[in-house]
């Protein structure tokens, strides 16, 4: 070999130990990126918040091949027939059913209860409040009635409708415009959305004493519950999560 094949040897050989250095390093760097991505609150330190959109783990909980809804052999559960029903309908045959004999008033006779649970005509009943405006035959002037308290705008909603709003959209999750939507359907009420939203305002507020008697209480707790719980939200940008945080004891939760 001479001298100068020599120098060219040791040189390719010089840049391929730079090579390979240099995807040692990438390699190694993306090694700890995916290590890094894969940590999660379940194998790691990190909160739960930190875990991002990602699909619910399957469940564990091993297959028993039993069938849907009550096993075999369950007593089961039946409802109740109420004490006082709020109407009562006598049915009483008039001819036997045999002989077609007529059946006087005095026959013996027993009864089978039956009862039907059903809902009310559902229908927003709607008060109007007439003030009169009366002018004084004394002096000319005009006196006009005072209104009922809370009754404060040509057309609002009251308290139970409000309440109502309030536990759909915040105990139940039910999306506003699905809330609205149910309105219109089951009440024939056009409620908009951003009324909506204000009505659930007005209900924090209602609540905001409650809300911080709950908070100071929960402060002097020598033992405390903390959670949160993740929750995807649907926006015009797309999916996004949202954290819902709760503090608790056994009679206190906020």
């Amino acid at each position: 070999m001479t001298p100068d094949e020599e120098t060219v040897l040791r040189a390719e050989n010089t840049a391929l130990r730079e090579q390979v250095q240099a995807l040692f390093a990438e390699a190694q760097e993306l090694k700890e990126r995916l290590a890094a991505a894969l940590k999660d609150s379940h194998n790691s330190s990190k909160p739960p918040s930190t875990d991002g959109l990602r699909r619910k783990p399957k469940s564990l909980r091993e297959k028993r091949g039993k069938q849907r809804g009550g096993q075999q052999g369950h007593p089961g559960h039946r409802v109740s027939l109420v004490a006082a029903p709020d109407t009562v309908e006598i049915h009483r045959p008039s001819r036997c059913s045999v002989c077609q004999q007529e059946l006087s008033s005095d026959a013996p006779s027993w009864v089978e209860r039956r009862q039907v649970s059903e809902l009310p005509p559902l229908r927003l009943q709607v008060s109007e409040h007439r003030l009169l405006q009366v002018r004084c035959p004394a002096c000319g002037a005009t006196t006009e009635a005072a209104a009922p308290t809370g009754v404060q705008a040509p057309h609002q909603y009251g308290p139970r409708l409000r309440a109502l709003c309030a536990y759909l959209a915040q105990q139940q999750f039910v999306p506003y415009a699905r809330v609205r939507e149910l309105f219109a359907d089951v009440f024939g009420a056009a409620v908009s959305v951003g009324t909506l939203v204000n009505l659930v305002r007005q209900g924090a507020e209602r609540v905001r004493g409650v809300e911080c008697e709950i908070k100071a209480a929960l402060r002097q707790a020598p033992v405390l519950h903390q959670d949160e719980t993740g929750r995807r939200v649907v926006g015009a940008e797309g999916a996004r999560l949202e954290w819902t945080h709760v503090t608790c004891t056994p009679t206190l939760t906020h």
